[in-house]
């Protein structure tokens, strides 16, 4: 991934945030006919350095990749299009063109296949408890009758991705002026986008250091 410093995030804390909330990744993988990408819901267990998910047992995906292969699973934030309409600056001398902002995070590490009824209802369990605990009325396994439950249990095969590193990048006119950060700030709002606002309001308070515009036109169509 291409990474210019002022877009580059390497806070843990931050890259952990980004994948647990959006927790739909891409999963890349390198098979006899090519690369192949499953979407798939992930679990991260930020301690074990571990990835987890579970695919439908007819994907073959399980079945081409080898134990331990190289994989890559990419998480996208906040994500939108900035118009140059936005800044002020491009109202006074035009030099402003359109953007794209986001967050994303790429995890790196080797794929484990876990065909196991034991490791799979975990998987299940966890999934289930994390994304249910905002309903009035919580869905919880026990609900579904017992051997319905196993039934679809053994239709699914366990997946791990045993972490070698993170890679994150937010891309949110770092290195614009700030009366134009605050322009698209107030566009994105307008337009509702209002998760990509805050990201790019929360970066603009954590920034310590003025902009750098000697690059500011040449790279804001490189993302």
């Amino acid at each position: 991934m291409y990474l210019p410093k002022q877009f580059t995030e390497s806070r843990v804390e931050e890259l952990h945030r980004i994948v647990r909330e959006n927790s739909l990744g891409m999963l890349v993988t390198k098979t006899a006919t090519g690369l192949e990408v499953n979407h798939l819901p992930f679990l991260l267990d930020a301690d074990a350095g571990i990835l987890t998910a579970h695919v439908a047992r007819a994907n073959p995906i399980w079945q081409e990749v080898c134990d331990g292969d190289a994989v890559l699973v990419a998480f996208r934030g906040v994500h939108g299009y900035i118009s140059p309409s936005w800044y002020p600056g491009k109202h006074e001398t035009h030099r402003r063109v359109p953007t794209w902002n986001y967050e994303v995070v790429h995890a790196h590490g080797t794929i484990h296949v876990r065909d196991d009824e034991k490791f799979i209802r975990g998987v299940v369990a966890r999934l289930t408890r994390q994304h249910e605990a905002g309903q009035p009325e919580p869905w919880k396994m026990g609900d579904a009758p017992p051997d319905y439950l196993a039934e679809q249990l053994r239709n699914i095969v366990g997946i791990e991705v045993r972490l070698s590193r993170l890679e994150g990048k937010r891309k949110l006119n770092q290195h614009h002026q700030p009366q134009d950060r605050e322009g698209a700030i107030f566009g994105l709002e307008s337009s509702g986008n209002h998760g990509l606002a805050q990201a790019m309001r929360d970066t603009t308070q954590e920034a310590s250091q003025p902009p750098d515009t000697s690059t500011q036109q040449d790279s804001q169509l490189r993302s």
